[in-house]
């Protein structure tokens, strides 16, 4: 299978849970599996920006990115975050390239626009040459994709957008054939009012968790995004799956790990 595995950047912070993310990829990939990563890195931004006094602000979720910002954005995602995870692959024995939109024109971007606000320099997934991926895979390569990228139309001096990880990976999913998507959190999937984890969600089903209050916070990004890779994906294998698993990646694969969304047509929710 070809896996894209999307990555928040909490458990990239530090170099044990780093390493633990590292050989878990090494594992699907010994299973055969070819492995495209995207990741954040929220987190490491936000400390960049308070250490340099630029204001932190959000808008439903979306970090306001004026052009400074745009600046740390670049340079935190595809610089230390991206790096700092190519090099914890390498040492796990997984040759991996670290790339972002710009680099062979995989993705660009456009602007992203919401009713009343203006966002900044944020974009949504434009775009996308898939060939320079599907090369490096070809090659044994394992992709790291910061989610940055300039305009396709950009003027030369124009910041590069600051794309939503989670919002990215299903559209570059698609792009890329991946037959799985999997978004590997702090969670071990989406809970109902009891606790209790939900096997497999509809969007209808994901409706009804917002309405209801029990699907709130930070659990509310994660939702939107999985809905947005079902409808990009309807083929795919699309789940959220708890990234301290023992061998992560390869757990996300098994229906007793997480929760997996498909079409309304197909199922509806179960625990």
């Amino acid at each position: 299978m070809r896996l894209l595995v999307k990555i928040g950047g909490a458990p990239l912070e530090q170099a044990a849970p780093r390493a633990a993310l590292a050989a878990a990829i090494a594992t699907a990939r010994a299973d055969g599996h070819e492995v495209v990563v995207v990741h954040g890195g929220g987190n490491q931004i936000r400390t960049t920006c308070r250490a340099m006094g630029l204001a932190d602000r959000y808008h439903d979720g979306l970090r306001l990115t004026d052009a400074a910002t745009a600046e740390v954005v670049l340079m935190v995602l595809a610089g230390l975050v991206n790096r700092t995870l190519v090099a914890a692959l390498q040492r796990a024995g997984v040759p991996a390239v670290g790339l972002c939109g710009a680099d062979g024109g995989t993705f660009a971007a456009r602007r992203l626009e919401r009713p009343g606000v203006d966002l900044g320099f944020v974009g949504a997934v434009d775009d996308v040459d898939p060939r320079l991926v599907t090369a490096l895979l070809r090659q044994g390569f394992v992709p790291v994709i910061a989610t940055v990228a300039p305009r396709r139309d950009a003027a030369l001096d124009e910041p590069f957008l600051n794309l939503n990880a989670d919002h990215a990976a299903g559209p570059l999913c698609r792009a890329f054939g991946g037959d799985a998507l999997l978004f590997l959190t702090d969670v071990p999937g989406v809970l109902d009012a009891h606790g209790r984890r939900l096997a497999v969600l509809t969007p209808a089903d994901c409706d009804a968790l917002v309405r209801s209050g029990t699907a709130a916070g930070g659990m509310l990004p994660k939702l939107e995004a999985a809905r947005l890779a079902v409808r990009e994906n309807p083929g795919a294998l699309v789940k959220i799956a708890p990234a301290a698993a023992a061998d992560a990646v390869r757990a996300a694969l098994h229906p007793d790990v997480g929760t997996r969304f498909q079409p309304d047509a197909e199922a509806t929710c179960h625990g």
